[in-house]
């Protein structure tokens, strides 16, 4: 789950919300369930529209933050600091199977990458977990048998092949 807020800077207030921006870094560092922050930066020299990037585990950790004191306070001391907040983002989708954790800003490859390669990493290990399971629950019913499935193959593509597969792919997702 990626939050993606996008804000119009006052011109002159940069320093200030750029140590403002590290204040809310180091403040969702500390939250359970925070896997990244990224802040994508108007080109130097420009005034203009701030991008901050936070990643978490979960629709829960993201909505802790969300309703977090701390969050509020911080939109409080940036009130002064902003003209325009531009954009508010919930990314609920695959894409944080192709931004690394440690990633400065969170570029995401062309949704026709992404795709290919989900579907090529996809594949053998739902066919596989398929050949391993199908066995075992021939009696159980079919939504079942399709839950059973999707939570062996979920995690394994989460926390497993996806990061192993956009790791040996990283130069063709990102040429």
């Amino acid at each position: 789950m990626s939050l993606v807020v996008r804000r119009r800077i006052r011109r002159g207030a940069e320093a200030q919300y750029e140590a403002r921006l590290s204040e809310a870094s180091a403040q969702l560092a500390r939250l359970p369930g925070h896997i990244g922050t990224g802040i994508l930066r108007p080109p130097p020299g420009e005034a203009g529209v701030y991008t901050m990037i936070a990643r978490f585990d979960s629709f829960a950790s993201a909505a802790a933050w969300e309703l977090s004191p701390e969050r509020a306070l911080w939109l409080e001391h940036i009130g002064p600091l902003v003209d325009e907040h531009v954009s508010f983002e919930k990314q609920p989708g695959l894409e944080f199977w192709f931004t690394p954790a440690a990633a400065p800003t969170l570029r995401q490859p062309p949704r026709w990458k992404m795709t290919l390669l989900t579907i090529g990493v996809l594949y053998p290990v739902s066919l596989s977990v398929t050949l391993l399971l199908a066995p075992h629950l021939l009696s159980w019913p079919l939504p079942l048998r399709a839950l059973a499935q999707s939570l062996v193959i979920v995690p394994a593509m989460t926390y497993a092949f996806m990061p192993l597969a956009t790791r040996a792919a990283a130069r063709w997702l990102r040429p």
